[in-house]
């Protein structure tokens, strides 16, 4: 398996070049430990993936897939469904790609290298959109995330459904562990999305899409469902 990409260094946006030496520089080393250490609090992710519950032979892309850990999981749970992933980390693509050959799922998952905000599916993998999107713990690293909703919208199917979880307002948790959270959090440029409810509501009111929206954990994270219209008969 190659990592496949949507635009040539040479001929990218400065901010989409700078972007990958970015997260690559954050995740050259980070990459090799990075599922051990996030298992203690990137929380609700299998939640996520158990809600997704997809039809046989759909398609599933996740933004900002990150290792792999997600679609591999995903995969064994799916074994009818084909998953696809894009990163703009170069570096944790390598690591995606390693823990799906070694997951026997070349198969069933593909990964590309992709900016979020601009990624164009059919170039990447020769399919327009999809029926699932899953967002995991992504929209919080990158800046213009508003585009990524968008764009992640954008590319799913009449009746498709956009699933995420995120760190939350963790509004119930205890002041102390709210500032030691922003804090390590920070280290990483995570920013917690406080509008991202917002966010979400103004799409579904513009799509006609139905929300489910939920803040578990105590707050600690956020998690949501926005399902779009079936086509007109």
């Amino acid at each position: 398996m190659t990592i496949t990409s949507d635009f040539d260094d040479a001929d990218a946006p400065l901010w989409q070049t700078e972007a990958t030496g970015h997260m690559n520089r954050m995740y050259r080393w980070q990459r090799y430990i990075y599922d051990a250490t996030r298992r203690y609090y990137l929380l609700g992710r299998d939640q996520l993936i158990d809600g997704i519950r997809p039809a046989a032979s759909a398609t599933v892309l996740e933004i900002g897939c990150g290792t792999g850990r997600n679609l591999v999981h995903a995969a064994r749970k799916y074994p009818n469904t084909t998953f696809y992933g894009i990163d703009v980390s170069t570096e944790m693509l390598t690591t995606a790609i390693s823990a799906i050959e070694r997951g026997h799922l070349v198969g069933s998952v593909r990964v590309a290298h992709g900016d979020a905000t601009a990624f164009d599916p059919a170039a990447l993998f020769g399919i327009a959109a999809f029926d699932h999107v899953m967002i995991s713990y992504s929209l919080s690293m990158i800046p213009d995330w508003h585009a990524v909703l968008d764009n992640a919208v954008l590319r799913l199917k009449p009746a498709g459904q956009l699933h995420i979880v995120d760190f939350g307002h963790q509004e119930r948790l205890p002041r102390m562990a709210r500032v030691v959270l922003l804090r390590w959090l920070a280290l990483f440029d995570v920013m917690p999305r406080r509008s991202l409810q917002d966010a979400l509501k103004a799409i579904a009111a513009n799509t006609g899409a139905s929300l489910s929206f939920e803040r578990p954990f105590r707050g600690y994270a956020q998690s949501a469902v926005l399902i779009l219209p079936k086509r007109p008969d």
